[in-house]
């Protein structure tokens, strides 16, 4: 192949030898990624033997849609280090690996959406089509955060919030099936339309008078006595007394520097019975996280709700057979109704 008596290439040798198109190089060259070596007498750019390299590294680079300017620092640390691949590189491939990642994840969200209004009946479509195309592929859960930071105790310290959020704000995942997509569109549609009235509507009576350190410990205690629930409801356990309820009801007590007493445990009951519930969010939770066609998955409302059963049954604020009916719900996937309070 033909090359100059000063070593160096014109533009359509240079893109003969890299096998790519004149264009191609000139786009390159203007956008600063491949300097030119000189111009000829007549204004043609000239390249150096090592533009070849050059240019087929970037057209590596490109091959993985890195974007220019991390093409451009992958390139200036290149040569700043003798051709040793460097964190530049390193951290181009990460990003693009996250941005794929999300791709990946928007596109199965989307296969799962449209799977699930080819499945429904045809006179449904329109309104399950509505409905899940207000929910972001892949899903946000921005406005669940929002929904419960409403509902918190406002003078509740940022990490205890933070603690509470990564319990009570499922996860959705990455490869959902019809109905979890629908689960999570459902909730989407519940807490959006909670937050436009006023949070007090669904607070509990505990967070009328919690400050900060009560607010504080009464979750942390809260989060305790829900793990050690949950731990009873996978093994099928009616509700009971034993840890996880001494627990629930130590964490109210410690919220009020008062002590765990007979009467303390009957006021309790008396109280939470007339607190407002949101069982349809904890039941949208367990469709979401659950195994679809599985047993649910224990959510922190269920779990309120077979700790709830439990003292109830302790102390007779509903008749004993009606604890047992928690438990039965919370197996066949329904929350609980011990009692059912709106």
């Amino acid at each position: 192949m033909f090359t100059s008596y000063d070593g160096l290439w014109g533009i359509g040798e240079l893109a003969e030898r890299a096998g790519v198109s004149v264009k191609t190089v000139r786009f390159y060259s203007d956008g600063g990624l491949l300097p030119e070596a000189a111009r000829s007498a007549g204004g043609h750019r000239r390249y150096g033997p090592d533009s070849l390299d050059r240019l087929r590294m970037i057209r590596s680079l490109r091959s993985m849609d890195l974007p220019v300017s991390a093409v451009r620092r992958v390139l200036d640390e290149d040569e700043g280090t003798a051709g040793r691949a460097g964190s530049a590189l390193e951290d181009a491939v990460a990003d693009q690996l996250r941005s794929l990642g999300s791709q990946l994840r928007a596109l199965r969200w989307r296969e799962a959406a449209l799977r699930s209004v080819q499945e429904c009946p045809p006179a449904e479509r329109p309104g399950r089509l509505r409905l899940i195309g207000a929910v972001t592929a892949p899903p946000d859960t921005a406005p669940l955060v929002r929904f419960w930071r409403a509902w918190l105790p406002p003078r509740m310290p940022a990490r205890a919030v933070t603690a509470f959020l990564e319990v009570a704000v499922p996860q959705p995942p990455e490869d959902p099936e019809p109905v979890q997509v629908l689960a999570f569109a459902h909730l989407c549609v519940m807490v959006s339309g909670t937050c436009d009235g006023p949070a007090e509507a669904t607070q509990p009576h505990a967070h009328r008078a919690a400050g900060a350190r009560e607010s504080a410990v009464l979750y942390a205690g809260l989060a305790g006595a829900y793990d050690l629930a949950a731990t009873e409801m996978r093994r099928g356990r009616e509700p009971c007394t034993g840890e996880a309820l001494d627990g629930f009801v130590d964490a109210y007590a410690s919220a009020r520097s008062t002590a765990d007493t007979p009467g303390f445990r009957r006021a309790l009951a008396r109280q939470l019975a007339t607190d407002p519930r949101i069982d349809r969010y904890w039941e949208l939770t367990a469709e979401l996280t659950g195994p679809p066609g599985g047993p649910p998955e224990p959510t922190a409302g269920t779990a309120h709700d077979w700790l709830r059963a439990a003292l109830d049954a302790e102390w007779g604020a509903v008749p004993p057979a009606r604890a047992a009916v928690a438990a039965a719900r919370h197996r066949e996937g329904r929350p609980a109704e011990v009692p059912e309070v709106r």
